[in-house]
């Protein structure tokens, strides 16, 4: 019996995501992103799909890397312009009682007194449906916007978020007590002041003394994300992570990187099981072969190599526009996403171009599409879990809300006739959900920054 595929939409609050120009197809409805009710029929046809979460991404800055100009960006809506994800999830939680919600917040530029709030917020109004993808940017317009004159270095980045990670787990785990809350009317106590106590934090790069503002939430801490797949990132997803999110092309790099992260997790004292890892893909499912191959040629009618460009131009951190077609790529010194452009090495080879990556990006983005019948897909699904270790995948949009329409009405029967998919959630929390348990376990860093619970009065 196959173990069990978690399923995620991947998305973002903008026009064009990851597979760059489809906005364009005349049934795809992302430019409604501004309206609630796009969203709201979104996650109301998500949990209809029994999918275990959507999956948030989202920048704070502009692609402008290719010739050094955002206007490229500006004409192909890549990821601009791009709202807050965190203000949907509320509509989308109450439409919904199973559907979980990752979304990524840059921990360099949010402060994380006033963070550790907001994620306690959002996981006090969705009933403990609430993750966070931790990253750490790789936009130098972000930083400016930020007033910082570029990226912090990539490997000091992660230093910084360790520390960062320290202090939101003491505040979430440690200023209040489970029992703190009383609510006890006859004596007009709510909280008992012996139960809260302040936080005191004075490092290298955050001072705080303040107890946090919010009780405790049903999770405490999110369920933590994190896509870095570089060494330093694998070394921080080993420590912090509960999920994990891969790229790549190759099932030998995604089982690597799967299989070095839970080593280094297990090294630490962790479960190897506490890590689970959700591979990007995207799919164009049909009833047969022929009827995705259509469905694929038709997308690919609408896809923008320009608008490919500027992201991939962006997350390479390398303005494509100096080098001529055939000219080998030189990717030396960038602080953009490592991970990324290791990957790209690994699919293109050492000497890669503009014109090799230009063949790759088929359906506008790095990201090949897997294309087939459901039950091709159903299998291929299968084969690249049992293969390289992966317990789910992040599913980029293509044309919506059609494509995850598919995935619904043709994938999902496929794979549960295969016994890899659900036929009903569980209850409980996201983390309970995907791990049978609310909070961290105590053998998750966050558990050293728990307080020893205060005695009861004699």
């Amino acid at each position: 019996m196959p173990r069990e595929i978690r399923l995620n939409a991947f998305d973002m609050n903008c026009v064009g995501h990851i597979q760059q120009g489809l906005w364009t197809h005349p049934r795809d409805q992302s430019t409604r992103f501004n309206e609630l009710s796009y969203w709201t029929d979104y996650a109301r046809r998500l949990e209809a799909g029994l999918f275990d979460g959507v999956f948030f991404a989202d920048v704070v800055g502009v692609y402008d890397v290719l010739g050094g100009s955002a206007d490229a960006a500006l004409r192909g809506a890549v990821q601009v312009p791009v709202n807050d994800p965190t203000l949907l999830i509320p509509a989308m939680a109450a439409v919904t009682r199973h559907l979980g919600f990752g979304v990524t917040c840059n921990l360099v530029y949010e402060p994380p007194f006033l963070f550790a709030r907001r994620m306690s917020t959002l996981d006090h109004l969705t009933g403990g449906r609430i993750g966070w993808n931790i990253v750490t940017g790789y936009l130098d317009s972000a930083a400016r916007a930020a007033g910082i004159a570029g990226q912090v270095a990539h490997d000091d980045r992660y230093d910084l978020a360790d520390e960062y990670m320290a202090l939101v787990y003491k505040l979430w785990e440690g200023s209040w007590d489970d029992d703190a809350v009383l609510a006890d009317r006859a004596r007009g106590l709510y909280a008992d002041p012996g139960r809260v106590r302040a936080v005191h934090h004075h490092g290298p790069q955050y001072r705080l003394d303040a107890m946090h503002l919010s009780a405790p939430s049903p999770q405490r801490t999110p369920v933590l994300y994190q896509a870095g797949s570089s060494t330093r990132g694998r070394r921080f997803a080993a420590t912090h992570a509960e999920c994990v999110f891969v790229n790549g092309q190759k099932k030998e790099a995604v089982r690597e990187i799967v299989g070095d992260i839970r080593a280094q997790a297990t090294a630490i004292g962790r479960a190897a099981e506490d890590v689970k890892v959700f591979l990007g893909a995207t799919l164009i499912p049909g009833r047969t072969d022929a009827e995705a191959e259509e469905k694929f040629a038709e997308y690919r009618r609408h896809a923008s190599s320009e608008a490919a460009l500027v992201h991939a131009a962006a997350s390479l951190g390398i303005d494509f526009s100096r080098f001529d077609p055939d000219e080998p790529i030189q990717a030396g010194g960038s602080q953009a996403i490592v991970s990324n452009i290791e990957a790209m090495a690994r699919s293109a080879g050492p000497q890669w171009t503009r014109r090799k990556l230009l063949e790759q990006m088929v359906l506008g983005s790095r990201q090949a599409p897997w294309v087939g019948s459901a039950e091709r897909l159903a299998e291929m699904l299968i084969g690249w879990s049992e293969e390289t270790g992966v317990d789910g995948f992040n599913l980029s949009r293509t044309v919506v809300p059609e494509c995850f329409d598919d995935v619904i009405a043709l994938l999902v029967p496929a794979l549960q006739e295969r016994g890899a998919y659900k036929t009903a959630y569980r209850e409980g929390t996201y983390r309970e959900k995907l791990f049978g348990r609310a909070r961290l376990p105590a053998s998750h860093a966050a558990a050293a920054h728990r307080a020893a619970p205060a005695e009861a009065p004699a």
